[in-house]
Formats: structure tokens, C-alpha cells, sequence
């Protein structure tokens, strides 16, 4: 048996510490030896000990193969925002996909959304003006720009996509968006097989409702990136089926995009795709890729069989689900 692949396991807030449970237990099951180391962060921690991330969880994180992450509360940007640039993290991975089973509102619907993670608006730079007003900088940069088109067309070369969709807003974005594009065409002269296509975010999202099927792998800033993915959420059944990875540097850390959901936490009654599809994802980025496909299978079969949590119409408890998906890993 080859050595443990050693994970930092961080649950944080609300349901997060249950999905990750079932996570957790899914990837116990699928004979990839790991070991987890378990670390704090979020809302209850802040209270405990005054911060919000401490630094034993950083460096936790950082010295380890991979990071599982549940779900952050009021204080995400101090933990999921600083844990992507403690990692390096450039790179942010959402899939929207439809699965049998699910009731949703666009069942063509098969779309990755690779968002450029280091800058853009999210990059921290806001001041104020004067009295009531404020402002934030939005830097792009050709270096991160060219990276994650690289990036982007490597991944639907890999995974057998023929498309790549640049999103952008240069008609109103001039500086900023016209060195984002330029280094996408430049990405995009090295992959010749790879259709290339470029659109403004706007017309983006009225075609990812009418027509979701137009798009396989989009490439897009963080603003962009983060709305757009929640829109395709949207479009197969919500965010409790969304996975994401942050990729790049350093460790890969991955978590779903729910929130905490404080209402049902600790009763057992949150859905758990999310975070045991993040395991699939996990596997795969560790390099056992029949073991992640094992994984996903699995869970997408329990969908199609009714075997999920309420929120889907089944009945099952989060490790419930768990349960489940590692029952049909078995056959």
C-alpha cells in the first residue's frame, strides 16, 4: 500500500462540520489511504479564541497534500479568502452539471466555470474618497490572465470539452478587460483544436438561462467568475449540488459553495453532494482518478435513485447519504 496522502480538514461554521463528515467518510471508504488532521476556523473559533483563523490552522493547511473545507460564516473573507492566497490558490474550479433524479430548470445543463482567483475586484484594494464614498481597484494583470485561459483550455482539453468561453465586459471594462482578452486569444492560439469563443458577461447570463447548452468551459474574472457560477447553481437545482476547487500553487483546497445553512444545523438534515463530490474532486487532483469517478458515479446514481436528502426529495440523513453512496461504491 502506498503512503497516506496527509489532508488538513477544516469544518468551520454551521452544517459545514456534518458535510464534512460525510465526506470524510466517503473518502475513508474509497481505499485510498489518508490520513486527516482536523483544525479550526470561522465564527465559533473567532469567539474561542479571538481569531478567526489561527495561525496553527494556516500552517496546518499549507504543510499538507490537500485542504477539505465545510463552510464559512460572517467570517469567510478572514478564512476562505485568505486560506486561497495562503495556498496560492489561482485557480477556482465550479462545475454545474444536471443529474438525473433532480428536478431542475435546465436538465441540458453540463458547464465549468474556471475563475481567475487572485485578483480582479477581489484583490483587497478599497478606500474612500471622501464622505460617502467609497471605491475599490479592480487589477488585471496579463500574467494571471494568460495563466488561467492556460489553465482553462488544458482542463476542457483533458476532460473532453471542445469549448472555451472567454466572459468579459471590455465594451464598458476597456483597460482592464482588453489585457484579460488579449492574454485568452494568445492562451488560445496554442490549443488550435479548441474552439474559442468570447462574450460580454451580460449576454452570458441571459444565454446560460435560454440556452445553456452553447457553453462547456468558461474562463472569466473573480467578479464575473462568482456571479455566473451561482446562476448556473441555479440552473440544475441550486447550490447544494455545487462543488468547487481551488487549485494552483500549493495544496488544493476544496469546499461546496453553500452556505452555513445555521437553521438545520446539527439536526442531520443537510445535503452532503456537495462536499462528497468535493471528495471525488479531491481524489482525482491526488491522482486516483478511477477512485474519484468510483466516487462520483456513486452519488449520482443515489440521485437518480431518490436516494438523498430532503432538499432533494428523499428522506435520507446527511450520513445517511454518505452511507448510500458508499454502499453503491461496493457493487
Amino acid at each position: 500500500m502506498s503512503e497516506q496522502h496527509e489532508i488538513a480538514v477544516i469544518g468551520g461554521d454551521g452544517v459545514g462540520p456534518e458535510v464534512v463528515a460525510a465526506e470524510l467518510a466517503v473518502l475513508e471508504a474509497s481505499g485510498v489511504p489518508m490520513s486527516f488532521t482536523h483544525y479550526q476556523a470561522g465564527d465559533d473559533c473567532l469567539e474561542k479564541t479571538g481569531q478567526a483563523m489561527p495561525e496553527e490552522t494556516v500552517a496546518g493547511a499549507k504543510a499538507a497534500e490537500a485542504v477539505v473545507f465545510g463552510a464559512a460564516g460572517k467570517t469567510a473573507a478572514e478564512v476562505i479568502l485568505r486560506l486561497r492566497a495562503e495556498l496560492g490558490a489561482w485557480a477556482n474550479l465550479r462545475p454545474s452539471k444536471a443529474y438525473p433524479g433532480v428536478d431542475c430548470l435546465r436538465p441540458e445543463t453540463d458547464i465549468m466555470i474556471v475563475r481567475e482567483n487572485s485578483e480582479g475586484l477581489y484583490c483587497g484594494e478599497e478606500g474612500e474618497r471622501g464622505p460617502g464614498v467609497a471605491t475599490a481597484t479592480r487589477v488585471i494583470s496579463d500574467a494571471a490572465s494568460y495563466r488561467i485561459a492556460r489553465y482553462a483550455f488544458e482542463y476542457a482539453q483533458a476532460n473532453d470539452y471542445s469549448k472555451v468561453t472567454a466572459v468579459h465586459k471590455v465594451n464598458v471594462l476597456r483597460k482592464t478587460d482588453t489585457v484579460f482578452l488579449e492574454a485568452c486569444r494568445r492562451a488560445a492560439t496554442e490549443f488550435p483544436g479548441m474552439i474559442y469563443e468570447e462574450a460580454l458577461v451580460d449576454s452570458v447570463a441571459m444565454r446560460m438561462v435560454l440556452e445553456p447548452a452553447e457553453f462547456s468551459v468558461m474562463v472569466t474574472t473573480n467578479l464575473f467568475g462568482d456571479i455566473l457560477s451561482d446562476l448556473a447553481a441555479g440552473l440544475i437545482g441550486g447550490l447544494g449540488l455545487c462543488p468547487s476547487a481551488n487549485v494552483g500553487d500549493g495544496p488544493g483546497l476544496f469546499e461546496p459553495v453553500h452556505g452555513t445553512a445555521p437553521d438545520i444545523a446539527g439536526q442531520g438534515k443537510a445535503n452532503p453532494f456537495a462536499a462528497i463530490f468535493c471528495g471525488a474532486m479531491l481524489l482525482k487532483y491526488l491522482g486516483h482518478v478511477p477512485a474519484g469517478e468510483r466516487v462520483e458515479q456513486a452519488l449520482t446514481d443515489c440521485l437518480a435513485a431518490g436516494q438523498a436528502t430532503a432538499d432533494l426529495g428523499g428522506s435520507l440523513s446527511t450520513m445517511g447519504m454518505a452511507e448510500a453512496v458508499i454502499a453503491r461504491m461496493g457493487q
